[in-house]
């Protein structure tokens, strides 16, 4: 990748691995409707402005709203609330890790919706230890919970993995606060109702305050904007890789907010999700030159003037698939 989409690619690992931490606080005082409305009404509160200032939105909208409208419910309306339900139960750092299921299922949602971007060895191999250093991670903190919270995840991580194959694939003219803004407005009516009627009686502490305040601001707003662009700077698979940082951010979040032990364990994992996420985001390596075509002086005839060349292309061998390396 460039160094934008690196720049990104660390953006985006660490403003998406604090929200579980948030949700956490959040959802222990304020309902998982009215966390989701909050966090999607300050996000387009924000946004809409300068969505609007940038000119054309209403004709984007108009031009691609169904693509829009499935981004909408599959990234932010269906997941973010089926996520924040599920941490009623699951600790954030369950949570988190759970998420790094993405990259995985994003691969299959590539190959089912008909995308032909090439993964080859050394990214098969980056989201193998990927996965590898979430396995490290997650087995030691999957207690509690349970049936219903984790199918709750698995909806999220499938939501999160289709989602931007759909806006690689059809949303990658619309500018991205276009997508962005108009997505959050709609979630935000949606859980509206329901979030008015399940208000707190009472004014949640200012702790619950600034998490949802951080949820809005940072981890959807700015997070947003920041990962459409990394998605066309890096491609729908290698942009869900972020998840495979997402966790280690946020047990490190839990071991300085929540005094949790950094374990061995943890360590050797944090090596494997770096390594993973390294080779996983690999371009794939140049293709060989072609060879020259043989030709001789008897594949070349005069007539009438001109001169014509006969090529003579070389037999394939057996096994050769015509295509360079990489």
């Amino acid at each position: 990748m460039t160094a934008r989409g690196w720049f990104l690619f660390s953006l985006m690992g660490v403003v998406w691995g604090i929200p579980y931490l948030m949700i956490k606080v959040a959802v222990d005082a304020v309902s998982p409707s009215a966390v989701v409305f909050t966090r999607c009404a300050l996000g387009a509160a924000l946004l809409l402005p300068f969505a609007i200032r940038q000119g054309g939105l209403a004709r984007n909208v108009r031009n691609h709203w169904r693509p829009m409208l499935a981004f909408a419910c599959i990234e932010i309306i269906g997941p973010w609330w089926t996520l924040t339900d599920a941490e009623r139960h699951l600790s954030s750092s369950t949570a988190g890790l759970l998420i790094a299921g993405v990259p995985i299922v994003g691969v299959l949602a590539a190959r089912l919706l008909g995308d032909t971007e090439r993964l080859g060895a050394r990214r098969v191999t980056g989201l193998a230890l990927g996965m590898s250093g979430v396995a490290v991670l997650t087995v030691p903190h999957l207690t509690g919970g349970d049936a219903r919270s984790l199918a709750e995840v698995l909806l999220t991580v499938v939501g999160y993995a289709t989602a931007p194959v759909i806006a690689a694939r059809h949303l990658k003219d619309v500018p991205s606060l276009h997508l962005t803004a108009p997505c959050l407005a709609l979630a935000a009516l949606v859980y509206a109702p329901a979030a008015a009627a399940t208000r707190p009686d009472t004014v949640p502490s200012g702790q619950v305050l600034a998490a949802l305040a951080g949820l809005g601001v940072v981890c959807t707003a700015v997070a947003f904007v920041a990962f459409l662009e990394l998605i066309k700077e890096a491609g729908p698979t290698r942009a869900t890789v972020i998840t495979y940082v997402n966790p280690a951010v946020a047990v490190a979040a839990g071991a300085v907010f929540l005094d949790e032990s950094l374990t061995p364990g943890v360590l050797a994992a944090f090596a494997l999700i770096l390594a993973g996420s390294v080779l996983a985001t690999a371009t794939a390596g140049p293709r060989r030159p072609a060879r020259p075509v043989p030709w001789s002086a008897r594949q070349t005839s005069r007539a009438d003037g001109r001169v014509e060349v006969l090529v003579d292309l070389p037999e394939e061998r057996p096994g050769s698939t015509g295509q360079g390396g990489g």
